[in-house]
Parts: structure tokens; C-alpha cells; sequence
């Protein structure tokens, strides 16, 4: 009779042979070693994930026209597909690291022509994330980008580290390619608000043609 407290799978391995030995060893480090290059790996997948989304861009739509963004990169780095966001509404896009290039705001109905830029260099020189707001390329564009500034700084009522503004024309925009507007940080985290609010009220033109307040006495 077999004794209740012998396991018949249980193997005394110095009872084998040098050869089942080995193979035994071997199989037990292999079914070891399988395991932690695969934690390995899973930890390593993990990292890269989070590094692919390190840095992001908020778009908030601030009345109830539907915008897409579309995004342009410089020559040779990823591109990031337009989005759509709905009046009313926002949407968080992750940007790659070192990513450098723009966005900008098309309103549905109209043509896709670019308008006020949100201009990004994200992982810059010394580390440091480079941004602005820039009407070089369409100042007359007061319905798209209107500000940029770190997330950190969303509540605040006085924001430090900001480019653009609510109404167009404004100081802290680029409008000339020596203009010194660019804004530096160490976030990587960022707002950008589109549109027009109730409460805001559309600026005229940048290039709008002024007259002596004359004209409008009907005193030509």
C-alpha cells in the first residue's frame, strides 16, 4: 500500500539520471527565463507607450460652430490625422516627441485655407517646448486658433506662458517674421481655444482700411 503522504508526481531528482538532469535543469531555467524577458518586455511596451503620448494638445471649441483641425508637420516627421470637434465641445490629441509643426482651424461649410497657426516645437533646444500663435500666413482669420497655453495654466485667471488672444488683432501674435512672440516652457501639455464665445466680440480686420472720424460726421 502507497502512504497517504506519498505524491506519486513528486521526483527525486538525484535518483535521475546526469542526462534527464540536465534536461530537467534546462527546461526549468528556460520556462524561468521566458517569463522575466516577457515581464521585460510588457515593461518595456508600457514605457514607450506613455513616451508616444508625453506630450498632447486640448482643443476647446468655444461656440457652436464645428471646426476640424488640421495639423501640418515639418518635412520628414510624423503626421497627425484632422480632427473633427463638434460645436461646444473639446477633444485631447496626443503629439509625438519632437514633434515640430502646426494646426489650424477650418469652420465646417468653409474652404480648407489655413488660417491663424498653432505653431509647436515640442522636445526644442535645451528640452524645452516652443509655441505661438501666428497670423503671418492669414490675419484675417478672427473664427480659428485664438490662444495657446499650458494646461497647467487653464484656471488661472491670469495666465503667464500664453500666445494669441481673444480678439484679433492683438500684441501676442506673430504678424511679421521678426516679431518676437514665441513662447517658451517646460510643459508639454497645452490648451488651444477656437472660436468665439457669447460673450466675446469679433475684432475688425488687421488690414481693414481706416479713415478720419470725419467721414462717419459725414463732414468729406
Amino acid at each position: 500500500m502507497v502512504p497517504h503522504s506519498f505524491n506519486a508526481k513528486t521526483v527525486d531528482i538525484h535518483r535521475l539520471s546526469r542526462h534527464d538532469r540536465t534536461r530537467r535543469l534546462l527546461s526549468f531555467y528556460t520556462i524561468t527565463f521566458t517569463m522575466r524577458f516577457s515581464q521585460q518586455i510588457a515593461a518595456i511596451a508600457a514605457t514607450a507607450a506613455s513616451l508616444a503620448s508625453a506630450n498632447s494638445i486640448t482643443f476647446i471649441n468655444q461656440d457652436a460652430t464645428q471646426r476640424t483641425i488640421v495639423f501640418t508637420p515639418s518635412a520628414g516627421l510624423q503626421r497627425i490625422d484632422s480632427l473633427v470637434i463638434p460645436g461646444n465641445s473639446e477633444s485631447k490629441v496626443d503629439i509625438p516627441d519632437y514633434w515640430i509643426g502646426n494646426a489650424y482651424s477650418v469652420s465646417e461649410g468653409k474652404p480648407d485655407v489655413p488660417g491663424m497657426l498653432a505653431e509647436f516645437t515640442f522636445q526644442g533646444w535645451q528640452g524645452l517646448t516652443y509655441f505661438d500663435v501666428s497670423a503671418i500666413v492669414n490675419p484675417n482669420d478672427h473664427e480659428g486658433v485664438k490662444e495657446l497655453y499650458p494646461l497647467s495654466e487653464k484656471d488661472a485667471l491670469q495666465k503667464v506662458s500664453i500666445s494669441g488672444c481673444t480678439l484679433f488683432p492683438c500684441p501676442k501674435a506673430y504678424y511679421h517674421p521678426d516679431d518676437i512672440q514665441t513662447v517658451t516652457t517646460l510643459e508639454t501639455d497645452f490648451v488651444c481655444t477656437l472660436g468665439n464665445p457669447p460673450t466675446t466680440t469679433v475684432a475688425r480686420d488687421a488690414e481693414v482700411e481706416l479713415v478720419a472720424r470725419k467721414f462717419v460726421l459725414g463732414k468729406f
